[in-house]
């Protein structure tokens, strides 16, 4: 019997979407963005002391590997002929801070992810050389000084790690957010490997220019950085180099954009004014402003949102981070054992429908924007021997639709002009639970696409447009049409500002838990770690309605 023909769909375009939780890839029609195929690997956190968070970059590598291959397989399953793929873009976990040996391969520590609060005594070293009168670090980098950023995760390394320390005097470091180790890996490692990162991933590490777009001579100086072992800066779209081996071998890997960027091309918000927000282990709301630098007033921050193409303008973004979103549902699953599955959030707040007077503020790493204080740490209150494991499911929930009410808030100060509604994108806007509070929440409605892979699906939008690839046209003309569901308000704008305002009254509670203390110079292993507050609050669950919570009748 004659082998079944392989389908022909036109050119296809995979991307890598590598985020803190899990890796992806994803393949896509690049004349109608159809996702065609995608293969998912969950990715283990390391805690080793309070406050400290680390991946494994090898581990993060080999699951790009097994995404890859596997995706080619389903393909293959499916009848379409991998041949097809004619580039694959990269879109990553941004800030986290991973160094390696350019001869061997090998990293030299552990990932030190986004989240990771290590650095506090380093900012606060740090921010105290800063003159009163020039912020010189934020008016260049469009950024505060905060544990958040690259180039103290790399300051803080390059002064307690002596293997790293070591390979930097010997010339053998190399330092690169996730998307400069991974093209670095992917077009031959050790054997001519391209070190480069993008304009987007290079201005979350406080070390580039915004404004010059390049690596900044006195920024480097602030934080002791060599600048021998950056990366080399790059478009978003453009070919970096060829895949080295597997099934995929010989492709161009030509699109690169830090995940909140790419998510904002794969809304297609190309126009001044356009936002999305985008929920996954964190929240992102994300400005478009053009070719012009806005700088916030109400604690947001200054970005690039993307350049897509080596002779193509900048386009600059103002953006509201939030630091626990999706991750507050993976430690009631994780920590807490309230949830066997993170889809179970759904099933346990629809069954009661309201916190009944829950606040849950989930400052896991202090709070982000607009707030920018380290010291806080998560809270539950508003117990009482009533409260069960479902209204600390739905105050979860809650937690995530009123972080980012506080970022649209500032975003709309900053604009000028309020959003009359909210585009989403990403894993937690599956839950139609959060999406309708959300909707309530914001008192406008909450926009969500039928395909929500928009961070991959702007991935390989920059890839298949890259000079020398050509598959996919991002003229506003020949933009797919995006079929759209929407949440509509339903609940009255009295209610909403109540609840919005008891909220607010939480975050107090949750500021000023802990103070930071400076690591011991030269040792890891000495460092004395801030207590995170709300493990006050775990054991106070424990006490009162101890019953109610683990679901015992």
């Amino acid at each position: 019997m004659a082998a079944a023909k392989k389908a022909v769909l036109g050119p296809l375009v995979g991307a890598v979407d590598q985020g803190t939780s899990s890796t992806r890839f994803l393949v896509f029609n690049s004349k109608t963005a159809e996702l065609l195929s995608h293969h998912q690997v969950e990715l283990k956190q390391k805690f080793p002391k309070e406050g400290w968070v680390e991946q494994d970059p090898k581990e993060i590598l080999q699951s790009v590997y097994e995404c890859i291959e596997r995706t080619c397989e389903k393909l293959t399953q499916l009848n379409i002929d991998i041949s097809a793929i004619k580039a694959i873009g990269v879109s990553n976990q941004r800030e986290t801070t991973v160094v390696w040996d350019k001869y061997t391969g090998e990293p030299l520590y552990n990932a030190v992810v986004w989240l990771d609060l290590r650095t506090q005594g380093t900012v606060e070293t740090l921010s105290k050389r800063i003159p009163g009168n020039n912020n010189f670090v934020k008016s260049k980098t469009g950024l505060p000084l905060s544990t958040y950023f690259s180039a103290v995760k790399l300051h803080w390394i390059l002064e307690n790690v002596r293997k790293v320390k070591k390979a930097v005097e010997e010339e053998r470091a190399l330092f690169g957010t996730i998307d400069s180790w991974l093209i670095w890996s992917l077009t031959g490692g050790p054997n001519g490997g391209v070190h480069c990162t993008d304009v987007t991933n290079a201005s979350r590490t406080m070390l580039f220019n915004i404004h010059s777009l390049d690596w900044d001579i006195e920024l480097c100086e602030f934080f002791e950085i060599p600048m021998t072992i950056l990366p080399n800066i790059r478009s978003s779209s453009e070919i970096y180099g060829l895949m080295k081996a597997g099934a995929l071998e010989g492709v161009p890997l030509s699109g690169c954009l830090g995940d909140q960027s790419a998510a904002l091309v794969g809304q297609m918000c190309f126009q001044d004014g356009q936002a999305k927000n985008t929920y996954g282990t964190g929240c992102f709301l994300l400005c478009n402003t053009g070719q012009k630098c806005v700088f916030s007033d109400h604690g947001l921050l200054t970005t690039v949102a993307y350049k897509l193409g080596r002779d193509k303008p900048v386009c600059y973004a103002l953006e509201g981070s939030v630091a626990i979103a999706g991750a507050v549902v993976r430690w009631l699953r994780d920590n807490l054992g309230i949830l066997k599955t993170s889809e179970e959030i759904e099933k346990l707040a629809k069954e009661v429908g309201t916190s009944y007077g829950c606040y849950f503020v989930p400052a896991f790493s202090g709070l982000y924007a607009p707030y920018w204080e380290p010291s806080a740490r998560g809270i539950i209150c508003g117990l009482t021997q009533f409260t069960n494991k479902q209204h600390i499911a739905f105050a979860a929930l809650e937690a995530v639709c009123f972080q980012t009410r506080e970022i649209l808030d500032a975003m709309n100060k900053d604009c000028g002009i309020p959003l009359s509604h909210l585009q989403v994108d990403g894993g937690m806007t599956n839950n139609k639970i959060l999406m309708q509070l959300q909707a309530d929440i914001l008192c406008i409605p909450v926009v969500k696409p039928s395909m929500p892979e928009t961070t991959a699906l702007g991935a390989a939008m920059a890839a298949g447009a890259a000079e020398g690839v050509g598959v996919w046209s991002l003229e506003p003309e020949d933009l797919s049409a995006v079929t759209m569901e929407r949440f509509e308000p339903q609940i009255n704008e009295e209610e909403s500002e109540n609840r919005y305002a008891t909220w607010k009254k939480a975050v107090q509670k949750s500021m000023g838990w802990a103070t930071g203390q400076p690591p011991a110079n030269g040792d890891p292993n000495i460092f004395c770690s801030v207590p995170l507050g709300f493990f006050i609050v775990t054991s106070m669950v424990m006490l009162i309605g101890a019953r109610y919570i683990s679901g015992v009748p």
